[in-house]
């Protein structure tokens, strides 16, 4: 305790640049001194991301400067002068502008150029920023779709993807080299409008946000003149989030122009009053859009996270009631209009290229595989998916991508950016509804047809809190155990085990085990990279839906006992 005491009292000491961080800090007890202080903020692939508040382990100015610092020695290191430029956005959360402005005057002390968007933007927007401005780096202030008391620090590579294991082993490394209160410079907390001055700090231009939603509308299925029932009424509710202006403009520019907003959702803020949990995967969400949706009557609901880089949906069964489509249910939906369209169109590539975690349905490879399309499964995060897309293009074939998602609600139909996007999920998934309601055909009816085609899949995930250090060695000790000798789940025989720590066909070493069961069953277990959970992923397929949720309810059981 008494390590944990000294860095507590040089806190006291130097933090003083921000009051509320001085006001925490004299008021803490022990308890609250180990859990800020017991560890730094981890630093890794998803940057940072951690609950807001003083201390080692929270998201605050200091532990920003001294991440943003690493990044900058990073970047000097690697990249000549002239190279050496790095893009700033961030979204509604707490502290958001505020870590963006530290984080962006830390890079210009360093000698290195920023840009900053002009006012909070998704994270698809700094991963086209980072490549239409040709920058070293980019990042992205967000805790994505965590609570509020989160907030957190994505970074980018060059390519607008965010950083694979090398790149943030080698940030890493800068970062610990970097005291928080002697190596960060000088008086950086109040020097963004200097710098801004000097002309080392400029706002990205409204050419660029354009350019970004022009990439977007061009993702169009529709062959020059058709048309189709646009007159569909939409519900959307960005969740206070980053997604208003731009998802409003790309579906209103494309002709979608019936279209109500979440009022107490609708303007950016950091608290959530109407969704503590701002994740389109949640119900809790979505709710009080379906209740506009009812009053409406509306035909679709959309709602984008945060920093509108997910995107959900609900829509009408045949009895009328409104019901929520899982990620991956979406995803079968937009890969199969994708193939449908672009078969039609005469716009397939020759070798044609879908991309999904491995933690991702995989009755999506049958629908690829008869289009022929090839599927490339990696890692879970969508930083993989877009480092294949880097690879396509750097062997020339980068139109060879025609699309790629992940469970999680992620989306992305084109290269123009490399992290999943919201604003193009919702385009997408307005005019593939739309094509299909001119046809009287809905989405539930599509997703049916679907399934009597290539077979019911379930997939389902369940998450497991460990909050504080004892939490995070609890989740440690349970992933050990599950390397264990296990023969079976819900009496479903253990064909095989992966083990992804020790690196897979090619894939980066990752803390992620997948069993494949008898019966086509399959069960990933793995700790998040950003909360403090362990996550399980049952896939389970079935003649009927009712026999595979029976199926996946006994093997969900016989994993909740690894949790106790």
């Amino acid at each position: 305790m008494s390590e944990l005491m000294g860095k507590y009292e040089n806190w006291l000491k130097n933090a003083v640049a921000d009051p509320d961080l001085t006001e925490e800090l004299k008021s803490m007890d022990d308890v609250q001194i180990e859990d800020a202080f017991y560890r730094d903020l981890a630093f890794g692939t998803g940057g940072l991301r951690g609950v807001i508040g003083a201390g080692t382990n929270r998201m605050n100015i200091y532990t920003v400067a001294k991440a943003s610092q690493g990044l900058a020695d990073y970047v000097k290191n690697s990249f000549a002068e002239a190279d050496r430029k790095i893009a700033v956005s961030y979204d509604s959360r707490i502290k958001s502008d505020l870590f963006a402005k530290v984080a962006s005057a830390v890079f210009a002390a360093n000698g290195i150029h920023v840009c900053i968007y002009t006012e909070l933007m998704p994270t698809p927007c700094l991963s086209y920023a980072v490549r239409y401005l040709h920058c070293a780096a980019g990042i992205m202030v967000t805790a994505s779709h965590n609570p509020s008391k989160y907030n957190g620090y994505k970074v980018y590579g060059a390519d607008g993807c965010q950083i694979t294991t090398e790149a943030a082993a080698a940030i890493l490394a800068e970062i610990e080299k970097v005291d928080t209160f002697n190596d960060v410079p000088a008086g950086v907390y109040t020097k963004f409008d200097a710098y801004m001055q000097e002309g080392m700090i400029e706002y990205i231009g409204e050419d660029v946000y354009t350019a970004f939603v022009n990439e977007v509308k061009a993702q169009t299925m529709l062959k020059e003149g058709e048309e189709i029932d646009k007159d569909v009424a939409i519900v959307y509710s960005p969740l206070n989030g980053t997604g208003l202006k731009p998802v409003l403009r790309t579906l209103k520019e494309s002709g979608f122009t019936n279209i109500t907003v979440v009022a107490e959702q609708e303007q950016p803020d950091g608290h959530f009053p109407t969704c503590p949990y701002p994740n389109p995967e949640i119900r809790e969400a979505m709710e009080l859009g379906m209740q506009y949706a009812r009053k409406k009557n509306a035909d679709l609901l959309l709602a984008t996270d945060p920093d509108c880089d997910r995107c959900g949906i609900a829509v009408k069964n045949a009895d009328g009631e409104y019901v929520l489509l899982s990620g991956n249910e979406v995803g079968l939906l937009m890969l199969d209009y994708i193939c449908a369209r672009r078969t039609a169109n005469g716009t397939m590539p020759a070798n044609p290229v879908f991309v999904k975690t491995i933690v991702t349905m995989d009755l999506a490879e049958k629908i690829a595989e008869h289009y022929g399309v090839r599927t490339v499964n990696v890692l879970t995060g969508f930083k993989f998916i877009g480092e294949q897309i880097g690879k396509l293009e750097q062997e020339g074939h980068e139109e060879d991508y025609i699309c790629g998602f992940e469970e999680s609600y992620g989306y992305l139909t084109g290269s123009y950016v490399r992290d999943k996007d919201a604003v193009d999920a919702a385009f997408m998934i307005c005019e593939m509804f739309a094509y299909y309601k001119t046809q009287n055909i809905s989405l539930i009816e599509k997703l049916n047809e679907l399934y009597e085609t290539y077979g019911y899949c379930l997939n389902t995930l369940h998450s497991y809190e460990f909050e504080g250090s004892a939490g995070f060695a609890k989740m440690q000790g349970i992933m050990q155990d599950f390397r264990g000798n296990i023969d079976a789940f819900g009496g479903r025989e253990v064909l095989s085990c992966t083990d992804y720590k020790e690196g897979v066909d090619g894939l980066p070493k990752s803390d992620v085990l997948k069993y494949r069961l008898a019966d086509g069953c399959s069960v990933v277990v793995r700790p998040s990279g950003t909360e403090p959970k362990l996550k399980t992923y049952i896939s389970v397929q079935a003649k009927t839906k009712a026999d595979a949720e029976e199926t996946e309810k006994k093997i969900s059981e016989s994993l909740e006992v690894f949790m106790n």
